[in-house]
């Protein structure tokens, strides 16, 4: 019962903080890499390289993400996994919920931007995505 009241005041506090435009939402689909993660107690762990990136496509309200790793000619190199996410629109928040066969989660999204994104996680903890330009090494 507490994990329960805890998970919906999480979620209270989450939707007060969440005012991202639904007109945006197609900004979600491209490339995207982690820049920044931010811990409840306001700890901050930064990411300067990443050797995956997340691969986001969303049409409608349905959508999936996925790890692909860059190549330096431009290519990416992936597997069939992806994670499938619906939009859940409440009190003018937007959340991008998961499912899969062992587990359900939701993040709110709190940013969206052309460029960048934020999400915070039922436990507080805030991801700051920027999106991915690729580096392009051609001999």
């Amino acid at each position: 019962m507490m994990k329960k009241l805890t998970l919906i005041f999480t979620l209270l506090i989450i939707s007060c903080n969440s005012k991202v435009d639904q007109k945006k939402l197609h900004l979600l689909n491209g490339y995207w890499e982690i820049k920044e993660v931010t811990f409840v107690d306001g700890a901050k762990k930064e990411y300067s390289i990443n050797s995956t990136v997340d691969y986001i496509q969303l049409d409608s309200l349905e959508g999936f993400r996925k790890k692909v790793d860059p190549k330096f000619n431009g290519t990416f190199e992936t597997s069939n996994d992806a994670e499938p996410f619906k939009i859940r629109i409440s009190n003018d928040s937007i959340f991008m919920k998961y499912t899969n066969d062992s587990n359900i989660w939701e993040e709110a999204l709190i940013s969206l931007e052309e460029e960048s994104f934020s999400v915070k996680n039922n436990d507080g903890v805030t991801y700051k995505y920027n999106r991915f330009e690729p580096i392009n090494i051609t001999p």
